[in-house]
């Protein structure tokens, strides 16, 4: 049985939670969990929830297995924990784009093991819906355990009088701009772009893992930086010295001279990267690659016309016209001519030498994997000339299923006979271009 394993574990000294129970009945699961999710802080290490198993060996091996679980096993995972706390303010935030998001600022509380004093309302829709008004005792959880979030108000506890919010008509950054809703979306956003607020979203995210990874110029340092007006645009990071950064707090010799290097390493990034770096509205990861595969660098994009660019396939019409109305602004043509002058390299498309035995093939990857992240195994793909969509289609060639997948793309592969495949399969499929027999 699995609970004499574990006692074979223990007598060699090997640890072994020693929470583990063998129960009976159904009942006695159920008053199991119901145990542990009104005890679980009182461990001390963080839980969300509880693995139920059959315990003998012999009816696992009957029992077997599902394309996407063990039958003879399951897990309880716990409601999200909920507590109360006074709404003191909401407030905005601008992103990169202009697009503004409310956010409940909190008196702080313990909730899902980290105190918290901010949460997301995501839009005017939202806080309209939920009807939360600072003043307003609330309801806070972590969605999944992990992002925090407001429920709603305790309506029993509201004060007398207490005004609905307005989303403001203005942006808060120093120039005031005008925020406005365009139509067919739920987001307000702010018109200016010499928004200070977007300036320093689009060098923190140009600069960012995804983008440049410059290691070193994060949010505090993109910050100072703008506030000493040393950078107005993500151009403005190659001209910055040694002798600038250290007239900045925190700076000594030793960091100063470390992000002038990581900032000219980033001259030789891809150009799938420093297309995604540029921060294009509707502009990603994957229609970068496209782009980059079919033109080969980004004068090319940039002269191109907008028929052009929408027959390259992972592109289409949204995103040409946002890249035709990204290229034409004055102050983007300034900032890539910076990036030039600086040599910054326009044309870094990395040729893969492994075999392109997986060109024409979608493969979809959900769950964690062993071998790879998400994001080395969408490139092994892509690298033998594959492609890794996020979804499931009757295009899919195969879907590779990891640890927690996504139960929607299971299923999607299974109502259209989608072949499904573990980390090994997704291997031999990498080696062969096959389907393993």
């Amino acid at each position: 049985s699995h609970d004499s394993s574990l006692e074979f574990l223990r007598d060699f000294s090997f640890p072994v939670n020693p929470n583990i129970e063998v129960v009976e009945s159904l009942a006695q699961v159920i008053e199991f969990c119901q145990k542990w999710q009104k005890d679980r802080h009182l461990l001390p290490y963080e839980i969300d929830g509880v693995a139920i198993k059959v315990n003998d060996l012999q009816q696992r091996e009957t029992l077997g297995f599902t394309a996407r679980a063990p039958r003879w096993a399951i897990a309880f995972k716990f409601p999200p924990e909920e507590r109360t706390t006074l709404l003191k303010d909401i407030q905005i935030s601008v992103g990169r784009t202009g697009r503004v998001t409310p956010f409940a600022v909190l008196e702080s509380v313990f909730v899902g093991g980290s105190n918290v004093a901010m949460a997301t309302l995501h839009n005017e829709d939202q806080v309209r819906l939920k009807d939360v008004r600072p003043g307003d005792t609330v309801t806070v959880r972590k969605a999944g355990d992990v992002i925090p979030e407001v429920v709603g108000p305790v309506l029993a506890l509201r004060p007398d009088g207490l005004e609905p919010w307005v989303f403001p008509s203005v942006c808060p950054c120093p120039i005031k701009g005008e925020l406005l809703r365009p139509e067919g979306e739920v987001n307000m956003r702010c018109v200016e772009t010499d928004c200070p607020s977007q300036r320093d979203q689009r060098i923190i995210y140009f600069a960012s893992r995804g983008g440049m990874d410059i290691e070193g110029l994060g949010e505090r340092t993109v910050y100072q930086l703008s506030d000493a007006a040393l950078v107005g645009d993500p151009g403005d990071i190659y001209s910055l010295t040694v002798e600038q950064l250290l007239t900045l707090d925190g700076f000594a010799q030793k960091g100063a001279e470390k992000l002038v290097v990581a900032i000219d390493g980033s001259k030789t990034r891809p150009l799938p990267k420093l297309l995604t770096a540029l921060g294009i509205k509707h502009l990603g990861p994957g229609a970068s690659e496209a782009l980059a595969t079919a033109f080969g660098n980004l004068d090319d994009i940039m002269n191109a016309n907008e028929d052009d660019l929408a027959t390259v396939d992972g592109v289409g019409g949204v995103i040409a016209a946002s890249l035709i109305s990204w290229f034409a602004k004055s102050e983007n043509k300034s900032f890539i001519e910076k990036m030039r002058t600086a040599g910054v390299e326009f044309g870094n498309v990395q040729i893969s030498r492994l075999p392109q035995n997986l060109v024409g093939k979608n493969i979809v990857v959900t769950g964690s994997l062993i071998d790879f992240d998400r994001e080395g195994a969408e490139r092994a793909i892509k690298d033998r000339g594959g492609k890794s969509p996020s979804s499931v289609s009757k295009k899919t060639f195969a879907v590779v299923v990891g640890g927690e997948p996504g139960a929607s793309k299971l299923t999607k592969a299974e109502e259209l006979g989608i072949p499904i495949l573990d980390e090994l399969g997704f291997q031999h499929v990498l080696e062969t271009g096959e389907l393993p027999q």
